[in-house]
């Protein structure tokens, strides 16, 4: 066998010899395929090194625990995009309570018990009596009087709130070219909304007044009158709401013509002064010669005319009563006259008129405001019409004032001739226009207050006035 193998040695090694280029070949070949195959596999992770030259191939390649930590990076990224997103996504939580200013729709459509969702309304403005009366703040008897009221004095903050909201909304949007229908609707709407009206439980106090210019009280337009805001008009808004019949009484006046500042200014001051004056034990003369005094130390320049704002003296202020917006206590707004006192827990509205004419009104125009006699008894009526409008009136109003667009929303129809029967009978007091001399402007202001047992409480003060 090995001697075989000796003589056949040369012939295998001259094979090899021919057969060595070959197999050089084909190792260089696997060798280029490799090298793709590593190239390609580099490519599906993302790099771009395939487009760099070859001696920088894998230099910047990271290693495997470098792509771990990107990868884990890159998912938290996308993790707290995501977060972010649903985050985003959650719906605001829902004011309740404390803040109406941050809760109120525009127009107001959320009533006040919707916004104090705990069932307490915000106390007025709380003014200490004058230094005869300043033992009442600590007195321990007065103070529990006060607790004992507590439920009506939040029920008449409820109202006091509404009017606040109510009237902050109409100042924003009452401008030229409004007709007076309009704007008067808006307040009652919004009233009525507001105090979720409910028969005699709730409601609107007494109709919307809105005297121009030398109107000084008592205009709401009728069914049909086509009486447009102007920009140099002089408009009293004067409304109420009420809580159990007991009705805030508050006005403001509203223009845009700057010229009128003046005349603003005077009586705003002067409501204010006869609110500080006014208290327990003090004489309604006294409160009346405070407001002339400040009223008519302001002057007003219209038109190149200088006039001295006068106090309209035969318009007062006045007490309430549950479902009776005169009282029967007057409030004077200028020197001399009743020598009466106010009393503990007695409500009045102080309001002040002043005016750049005569400075007295008469009765003029066409009537739009009626109120039921509080004290009337029975009565004997002819007219089939009138028992039914009386009946409609007792039904909706009671003591408590309406005007024709009233009647007319309540359903009632061809009412004038039996509305004149109640008024001529003494059922009902007609109550029209009170105006100054034409040419002149009046203005007014006012709010309604309660004389508490420790303090005076101004019930529909608000930022505005």
């Amino acid at each position: 066998m090995t001697a075989v193998l000796e003589v056949r040695e040369p012939h295998i090694m001259k094979a090899q010899e021919e057969v060595q280029p070959i197999i050089d070949e084909v190792e260089e070949v696997s060798v280029n395929k490799k090298k793709n195959k590593k190239k390609k596999k580099k490519s599906t992770n993302g790099t771009l090194e395939t487009d760099k030259p070859s001696d920088q191939v894998g230099t910047e390649q990271p290693n495997a625990e470098e792509s771990e930590e990107e990868h884990d990076s890159i998912e938290g990224a996308n993790e707290s995009s995501e977060g972010a997103k649903k985050k985003k996504k959650k719906k605001p939580k829902k004011k309740t309570g404390a803040n109406p200013a941050n809760g109120q729709s525009e127009p107001p459509k959320i009533p006040v018990s919707k916004l104090f969702s705990n069932g307490v309304y915000p106390e007025g403005e709380l003014q200490d009596y004058n230094e005869d009366n300043l033992w009442r703040t600590t007195n321990e008897e007065k103070r529990y009087l006060e607790r004992m009221k507590y439920d009506e004095y939040n029920s008449v903050r409820r109202a006091a709130e509404v009017h606040r909201e109510v009237r902050k909304y109409i100042q924003k949007v009452a401008k030229p070219g409004m007709s007076m229908i309009e704007l008067c609707e808006t307040i009652e709407n919004g009233t009525r909304t507001l105090i979720e009206e409910n028969g005699f439980e709730a409601g609107v106090g007494f109709p919307t007044g809105c005297s121009l210019n030398h109107v000084a009280a008592h205009y709401t337009p009728n069914a049909g009158d086509k009486t447009v805001l102007q920009y140099d008009d002089v408009c009293k808004i004067d409304f109420g709401t009420h809580v159990n019949g007991r009705i805030m009484d508050s006005a403001f006046t509203l223009t845009f013509n700057p010229v009128y500042d003046n005349l603003l200014a005077a009586v705003k001051a002067a409501t204010n002064a006869g609110i500080k004056e006014a208290g327990i034990d003090v004489r309604v003369c006294d409160i009346g010669a405070a407001i002339q005094e400040v009223m008519e130390s302001y002057e007003v320049e219209i038109g190149g005319k200088t006039y001295q704002v006068k106090a309209i003296r035969n318009l007062n202020g006045h007490s309430i009563e549950p479902y009776r917006i005169h009282g029967g206590k007057t409030v004077p707004i200028v020197k001399g006259g009743d020598q009466t006192k106010m009393e503990e827990g007695e409500y009045f509205a102080i309001e002040t008129f002043g005016s750049t004419g005569k400075g007295v009104v008469r009765t003029d125009g066409e009537c739009s405001h009626y109120m039921k006699n509080y004290d009337v008894g029975h009565i004997p009526l002819r007219l089939p019409k009138a028992k039914q409008l009386l009946n409609t009136i007792n039904k909706h109003f009671g003591t408590l004032p309406f005007c024709r667009r009233y009647l007319d929303r309540v359903g009632e129809s061809k009412y004038i001739l039996a509305l004149k029967n109640l008024c001529d009978a003494g059922v009902v007091e007609a109550c029209p226009p009170l105006v100054d001399i034409k040419g002149s402007f009046t203005a007014q202001y006012e709010h309604t207050f309660l004389l508490r047992p420790t303090r005076k409480e101004v019930l529909t003060r608000g930022d505005d006035y």
